[in-house]
């Protein structure tokens, strides 16, 4: 009898006429089958049916796996999904940052009450930081603010707990309020509230420029000059000669007009000349506004050398200072208010500087000597500067250690005029810039060629005529 065999996937079938049954075997019958010699075709049947069941197993292997478009859109989707919280609640680190900008950019450390609304500012930061502390965590920003909160809260002395400032302009919203009120106008457009653009002006010493473009200028402009004239403030300095047949000038009267302003305050105007430099307006008042508003107020920092101008309702600060026998004056004020005016009023020292016919600096550069004194032009040896250009120097360096142009304004007014008083003058109106400029890069103006290079060229002059008589004579 002959031995059953065992079945291992059906019966055995094999013909060169019918491949796809060929194709069907398993690889394993097929071979054994072409071994063992089943049929006349048998070892080419089996070769044909051994490729062909290869050949399914990998389009078998092919359709299991996932094309490479399917993996990377599976891929994306797991990622979207792992931040899909993120991108429905972003970060807005940026916008807490904005608010408390908005919130202080018209506070000024000189006036009372600036600790009490700087922490209010400061907690409502904290506040808008701490409820986007899970969305925001991982982000340097925010971080950044969190620790920056901590260090501004530990220098003002503020308690974590107290009241906040609020960041809505239809509560806030204030008249009299030059900064509140272009919160509300921004957000009825329908934009963020950004802080508003400032400008900086300031005159002194004898008398030297700084305008609303950052432009420095010596003039000589005797007589009144309108240094602001637009439609919410106009300010007139006068200059007098400083030295005999010299002309050089300086600011002794300082006339000061608030243009009356809705329901904020009425007109009023300050006047201050040499040795009266009054506290109050020509009416007798210190403010302006009814109630305790105080939407234009005057603070006396020093009795009779040094007042400060606060007016809230068009953003504008004003310092007015006596050093000597002359004025100073610094102001800021908003962009768009400073250059509210009409055509008529061009005239402004602040706008667009002296004119050319009145400049005494050369694009920026004073004149300053090489050596010895300065004699001022069109005077006579009587008005000569008790100065050196070396003693000079060291006596402005007391006071300013950088070398920029408020140091070789003061270099300068004492070759000049001999009064050691324009010393102070220039050191003041750096004080002033630093207070009141809102750019903190652009607080030191640098001469590239001007006061700075003279001293320079005198140096390598003096170090040339060294190396040619060694040359000569070694």
């Amino acid at each position: 009898m002959m031995r059953k065999k065992r079945k291992r996937g059906g019966p055995i079938a094999c013909s060169c006429s019918s491949p796809i049954a060929a194709a069907a075997a398993p690889p394993l019958e097929s071979r054994r089958a072409a071994w063992t010699g089943m049929g006349r075709a048998a070892p080419l049947c089996a070769i044909a049916a051994a490729n062909a069941a290869r050949a399914e197993q990998q389009q078998q292997q092919q359709q299991r796996r996932p094309p490479p478009a399917l993996l990377v859109l599976f891929s994306l989707g797991l990622l979207l999904h792992t931040g899909d919280c993120q991108l429905q609640t972003p970060c807005r680190i940026q916008k807490c940052t904005t608010d408390f900008v908005a919130l202080t950019s018209h506070l000024n450390s000189a006036l009372d009450g600036f600790d009490l609304e700087f922490c209010k500012a400061l907690r409502a930061y904290s506040a808008c930081t701490y409820r986007n502390s899970k969305v925001c965590r991982g982000n340097l920003v925010y971080h950044s603010a969190v620790l920056g909160i901590s260090d501004l809260m530990s220098q003002r002395n503020c308690s974590k707990d107290g009241p906040t400032s609020s960041t809505n302009p239809e509560i806030t919203h204030d008249p009299c309020n030059y900064s509140s009120r272009q919160g509300a106008g921004e957000l009825r457009g329908g934009g963020e509230q950004t802080p508003p653009t400032y400008f900086f002006c300031g005159l002194f010493g004898d008398p030297h420029l700084r305008t609303f473009k950052d432009h420095f200028q010596t003039c000589k402009v005797e007589g009144a000059w309108p240094l602001i004239d637009n439609n919410y403030l106009s300010v007139q300095v006068t200059n007098v000669p400083v030295v005999p047949r010299s002309s050089a000038t300086a600011t002794n009267k300082i006339t000061i007009i608030f243009k009356s302003y809705q329901d904020c305050t009425d007109q009023k105007v300050y006047q201050a000349v040499t040795d009266d430099l009054p506290a109050a307006f020509v009416d007798g008042t210190t403010s302006g506004g009814d109630g305790d508003t105080k939407s234009l107020h005057i603070v006396e920092r020093v009795s009779g050398k040094y007042v400060e101008m606060h007016a809230r309702y068009i953003g504008t600060t004003v310092f007015v200072r006596q050093l000597g026998r002359y004025l100073t004056l610094a102001i800021r004020m908003p962009e768009e208010l400073a250059m509210a005016y009409e055509e008529s009023q061009d005239l402004q020292l602040c706008v667009n500087g002296c004119s050319s016919s009145e400049r005494i600096d050369d694009s920026g550069h004073l004149p300053l000597p090489v050596m010895g004194q300065l004699l001022p032009p069109g005077a006579s040896s009587q008005t000569r500067s008790v100065y050196t250009l070396e003693s000079a120097t060291a006596k402005c360096h007391e006071k300013m250690l950088l070398k920029d142009i408020y140091f070789y304004s003061c270099v300068f007014d004492l070759l000049t005029t001999g009064d050691a008083n324009f010393t102070a003058a220039a050191h003041s109106a750096l004080q002033d810039v630093e207070a009141l400029h809102p750019r903190k890069e652009r607080w030191h103006i640098f001469p590239d060629n001007g006061a700075a290079g003279q001293g320079q060229q005198l140096l390598c002059l003096s170090l040339g005529l060294t190396c040619l008589m060694l040359v000569v004579f070694l």
